[in-house]
């Protein structure tokens, strides 16, 4: 899974700068991850294969989609806040107590690429942050079918 420097593939976990300013200063910060988290939860609040994955509390839905969108802007060279309230992001930990194969990281990249094409950046930000989010998505898988 992930690949590294040998494959041709980043690791989930390594966000790339370009001309040393950072996709979350390009992007316009907090604020982008805020909405792009918004429209991905959006359309999973209607996914017949997602919806299940998630709290049916709405407040634990929505500290769901905070940390979603906190990672996210660490990630990608924003504040650490997201380390500093929930320690390492351990992702596939984390996600290990959830049913993960391939219908789920579809209809999960599915969601999340919508969102990205939605905020029409700069095709190289929009190349570079799909290509994390199916490696992540990958990473994540822990049912074979």
């Amino acid at each position: 899974m992930g690949g590294g420097a040998a494959s041709g593939r980043r690791r989930p976990g390594t966000a790339v700068a370009v001309s040393g300013v950072s996709l979350y200063e390009r992007v316009g910060g907090n604020r982008f991850f805020e909405e792009l988290t918004n429209r991905f939860y959006a359309a999973v609040a209607s996914d017949p294969v997602l919806r299940p994955l998630y709290p049916d509390d709405d407040a634990e839905l929505e500290a769901s989609r905070r940390h979603l969108a906190l990672f996210l802007a660490q990630f990608w060279g924003g504040p650490k806040v997201y380390s500093e309230q929930r320690g390492h992001p351990r992702l596939r930990m984390r996600h290990s107590t959830f049913r993960i194969g391939p219908a789920e990281r579809d209809a999960w990249l599915r969601h999340m690429r919508n969102a990205v094409q939605a905020a029409k950046l700069d095709p190289l930000d929009e190349m570079q942050l799909l290509s994390y989010l199916a490696d992540a998505a990958e990473h994540l898988v822990n049912a074979p079918t």
